[in-house]
């Protein structure tokens, strides 16, 4: 059984900077292309980012590109996601996921095609 943990969630003010990292167990991170999402309240749960399984190719949403960076280390079975310069509308309960993929090359972007996620982490970002 795959289980994904994150962390480093709080509060943080506008302009801030959080690095939350997810943890699997269960089988090796590198197994997987994973992926962060986010769920602001009232709204559907949307993609920030993801990393295929070498680390070589990542794939940011519009929305965080150029402020958030995700990164991986296979050998600690960890994901992170660097994020800088936040704003409130940042504000969410962040998921990280595992998608199966054949090629190390790929990224995954539609939520429907992960198998597991985490319980998610709080980010609050005051003004």
């Amino acid at each position: 059984q795959v289980q994904l943990v994150e962390s480093g969630g709080g509060l943080v003010q506008t302009g801030g900077s959080l690095r939350l990292s997810c943890t699997v167990s269960g089988r090796t991170s590198g197994t997987y292309a994973m992926g962060w999402f986010r769920q602001a309240p009232g709204k559907e749960r949307e993609f920030v980012a993801t990393i295929s399984r070498s680390g070589g190719n990542t794939y940011y949403a519009d929305s965080v590109k150029g402020r958030f960076t995700i990164s991986r280390d296979n050998a600690k079975n960890t994901v992170y996601l660097q994020m800088n310069s936040l704003k409130p509308e940042d504000t969410a309960v962040y998921y990280c996921a595992a998608a199966f993929t054949y090629l190390n090359t790929i990224v995954v972007q539609r939520d429907k095609d992960y198998a597991y996620w985490g319980q998610g982490t709080q980010v609050t970002v005051s003004s």
